[in-house]
């Protein structure tokens, strides 16, 4: 058998991943790590237990049938020494021939992020890797940001006048599944961003125009912000995480739009119009 296994099965690109596979007529194995996630995953995909953090011989034991594999780093795992390169050396031990990670835009100027760490071993080993590098998400609106746009009818995040060419995650699950897929995509880098440039207003005006009722851009000082997620309980690891992203936002160093979703997958990415009418019940 030649399967793919997909970590990270049940999130917000994972679950994406999974169902555009289902659809090319994949084989494709779910890694989860708990009996509760295994009811979310479809049931024409095989659901397997996988472990971050796992022994050497639990890794392998994942991999068997397996010759793809799609990566992310779950937000929780910061050392990604110890909880990913295992995964890595396990996959390179099982002879995988095509991993898929999914990175972040602009992380190669940027190497604090943990993301730069495991670009940089997969290129140190001479893994056959395909890096994603998207955008940022049009799901922040409808998870992180969704509370005060709710209750307050308020966007609250530190982004001043710049400008992002977010993504639906569901487009990178949609290039994640076309590169797994086809040929021509080892030891590739995509930057997935999205065909228009926006700032946080006219992000405001159309979820304004769609919802049917006044949002507002609160435009905070990063200060007021990162009070805010301390008020909330963050840790201080988020906290400079969310530091870090707004600062490259506010350099405009997201504001590039393109066509890469496009140009691999075959289809447009998707119109924000469009995420916020497929979500308006989150901030309803």
């Amino acid at each position: 058998m030649t399967a793919i296994l997909v970590t990270g099965a049940t999130g917000t690109v994972g679950s994406a991943v999974v169902r555009h596979l289902l659809g090319r007529g994949e084989q494709v194995i779910a890694g989860v790590h708990s009996r509760a996630a295994r009811a979310e995953v479809p049931e024409a995909a095989q659901v397997r237990a996988f472990t971050f953090g796992a022994a050497p011989a639990e890794l392998e034991e994942a991999f068997e049938g397996v010759d793809r594999l799609f990566l992310m780093r779950p937000p929780a795992i910061a050392d990604v020494r110890s909880m990913l390169f295992p995964v890595i050396d396990a996959a390179q031990r099982k002879g995988i021939r095509q991993i898929a990670f999914l990175s972040l835009q602009g992380v190669q100027m940027n190497r604090k992020t943990p993301h730069h760490a495991v670009e940089e071993y997969l290129r140190q080993i001479k893994a056959p890797y395909t890096f994603l590098r998207p955008n940022f998400f049009m799901q922040n609106l409808s998870t992180t940001y969704a509370e005060p746009i709710r209750t307050r009818g308020g966007i609250f995040v530190p982004a001043g006048r710049a400008r992002i060419a977010f993504i639906d995650a569901r487009d990178v699950g949609r290039v994640a599944a076309s590169v797994l897929s086809e040929p021509g995509h080892l030891r590739k880098a995509y930057t997935l961003s999205g065909e228009r440039s926006m700032t946080y207003w006219q992000v405001a005006q159309v979820m304004t125009e769609v919802l049917g009722r006044p949002i507002q851009y609160d435009r905070p000082s990063e200060d007021d912000y990162l009070s805010r997620l301390a008020t909330d309980g963050a840790s201080e690891d988020y906290i400079a995480v969310q530091k870090m992203i707004h600062k490259v936002v506010r350099l405009n160093l997201s504001a590039l739009p393109n066509r890469a979703v496009r140009k691999i997958s075959g289809q447009p990415a998707t119109p924000l119009r469009q995420f916020v009418s497929d979500f308006r019940t989150v901030w309803q």
